[in-house]
């Protein structure tokens, strides 16, 4: 999990694009050979690059690593899991995406004898230590942030499929549009709605002020938006259906 200093980093980065590892020694008031141990770590989780003696902003760093993002918000995202399970509709057959959010609904929801097909190596490894599951793990190229696998290949095989249910998250909502950050994502989640009778989008509150470039769908378009908490007016007057825990 990222301490207060990673993110001062990723901020200052983000800001500036490029610093050099003096320069973040000296506004973080630590020796360089801690801020060298900061960068590999940060590098590791795919949120900086790094070039001799400087650490480097990179476009992809908004796609932050899956094992920073499955403590990020916990709280949040559990209510919002929570909200869903509430009121998942029968089915037999499920696409899991690779979200963190969409992994915390698979550890809770029981999928005996059900047929589930995943992007995500991190859902189909902890959904093999169960039995009784139809378990399709979708082959295609590997990215390391998501931990999940993408591309043509991806979602030619997903064009095999008719799915029940589609279970996701996003990486953002903006207005009424549900958004990616890279058309990786994008291409793998917009193939899945496509294929699946039900739509279920997970989202906490953190999703509605985030950034995002690539068009999933509208949220009025999934039949359930599961959220831990009350969304403004305006979504709510367009009738888009959610289940927040509170009426």
């Amino acid at each position: 999990m990222l301490n207060e200093r990673h993110k001062g980093i990723v901020e200052l980065l983000k800001e500036k694009q490029k610093v050099s590892v003096k320069e973040l020694s000296d506004v973080f008031f630590v020796s360089e050979a801690t801020i060298r141990r900061d960068l590999t770590e940060l590098k590791s989780l795919g949120l900086i690059e790094r070039a001799h003696g400087l650490a480097l902003h990179t476009d992809h760093s908004e796609e932050v690593s899956i094992y920073v993002r499955i403590n990020e918000n916990a709280n949040e995202k559990e209510k919002a899991v929570s909200n869903a399970i509430l009121k998942l509709p029968e089915f037999q057959s499920v696409f899991v995406d690779s979200s963190s959010t969409a992994l915390a609904l698979a550890q809770r929801i029981d999928l005996r004898f059900k047929t589930v097909v995943t992007n995500s190596l991190q859902t189909a490894m902890l959904l093999s230590r169960k039995k009784d599951i139809n378990l399709i793990l979708l082959g295609g190229v590997v990215q390391y942030n998501t931990v999940s696998t993408t591309g043509g290949s991806s979602v030619r095989q997903i064009n095999d499929f008719v799915f029940d249910l589609m279970i996701s998250s996003c990486a953002a909502i903006q207005d009424d549009e549900v958004l990616e950050r890279t058309m990786e994502q994008k291409e793998i989640k917009s193939a899945a709605f496509l294929r699946s009778k039900k739509r279920i989008l997970i989202a906490d509150q953190f999703k509605f002020n985030a950034k995002g470039i690539y068009r999933v769908a509208r949220l009025g378009d999934y039949d359930m938006v599961a959220t831990d908490c009350s969304p403004s007016q305006k979504l709510l007057d367009k009738g888009i259906s959610f289940e927040y825990g509170q009426k």
